[in-house]
């Protein structure tokens, strides 16, 4: 007995940590969803109005298809980078730690500082990218008020900050590969392509299949290049879920209507995850 009350004073603390800051606002969010709430005002009933609402708000599912867009660019060109980047790294090149260092650098540094950077090196007069392209005698493009530009440019952006870490697990991947397959495809004269895609690739299927998921987790969350750079235009087509649910929360003050929002968002998220799980477990064999 006296053992089970020392086991129970020790997890206290994570206990009261996880009623206040989790258990407490999901059960609140939860509540939020039947009433409408201003935050200023008492909270009123108003049973599934806010679920109704979101089954034909067309921003909202316009919000998921851009997000949708967003993971279709920016995933594969995550994946493509860092992959190509690990392998160059993995390899005895001069001043190789200073690369690897330079490139985790922009994961550590703050994803608002990042946006801005790159909102002003992306700004269509001022922006010092196409002020080069009009010195080399092209035209200016816009990067970020062109509709069409704007979800690739952000896509862009995202990949440059996180691209670091997944190059430090794929480094971790490529350094498990048993060195002796490639002296033995060597004296099978293999190419490098051929090396490539016989060796390391099928040898770093879980690291892929790791920084697929992160990355899918990840671009889920995106908030902070659209808030910063585009605000969620030019025509709603940056505008990413997450930004959605923070105006209705924050700037219309509709809180009830931004829990049910998050929530179904959450359910969402979870279930992608929960699919690509399923299908890693069945390719790997788990």
């Amino acid at each position: 007995m006296k053992q089970n009350r020392s086991a129970y004073f020790l997890i206290a603390p994570y206990l009261l940590h996880f009623s206040v800051f989790i258990g407490f606002p999901l059960v609140f969010s939860f509540v939020l969803i039947f009433h409408r709430w201003d935050i200023i005002s008492p909270m009123e009933w108003v049973g599934l109005k806010n679920v109704y609402r979101l089954i034909h708000d067309r921003l909202f599912w316009q919000a998921l298809w851009n997000t949708a867009v967003f993971l279709f660019l920016h995933i594969p060109l995550q994946i493509v980078v860092a992959l190509f980047l690990a392998v160059q790294l993995n390899q005895r090149i001069a001043l190789r730690s200073f690369f690897r260092a330079a490139f985790f650098l922009p994961v550590i540094v703050s994803g608002v500082v990042i946006s801005i950077l790159w909102d002003k090196l992306m700004a269509y007069d001022s922006g010092l990218i196409n002020q080069f392209l009009v010195s080399i005698g092209l035209p200016k493009i816009g990067w970020l008020i062109d509709h069409r530009l704007a979800m690739p440019s952000i896509a862009l952006v995202a990949t440059w900050k996180n691209v670091g870490l997944y190059i430090v697990l794929f480094l971790v991947g490529l350094q498990g590969v048993p060195h002796h397959l490639y002296e033995a495809a060597d004296i099978e004269g293999a190419s490098g392509w051929q090396k490539f895609w016989n060796i390391t690739l099928p040898m770093i299927n879980p690291t892929v299949y790791l920084v697929v998921i992160l990355s899918t987790i990840g671009g889920f969350s995106l908030f902070i290049e659209p808030y910063i750079m585009t605000g969620g235009g030019p025509l709603n087509r940056t505008l990413s879920a997450l930004l959605y649910i923070y105006k209705q929360g924050f700037f219309f003050y509709h809180m009830g209507y931004a829990a049910t929002l998050g929530f179904a968002f959450a359910m969402l998220v979870m279930l992608v995850v929960l699919i690509q799980r399923k299908l890693i477990e069945q390719e790997v064999g788990y």
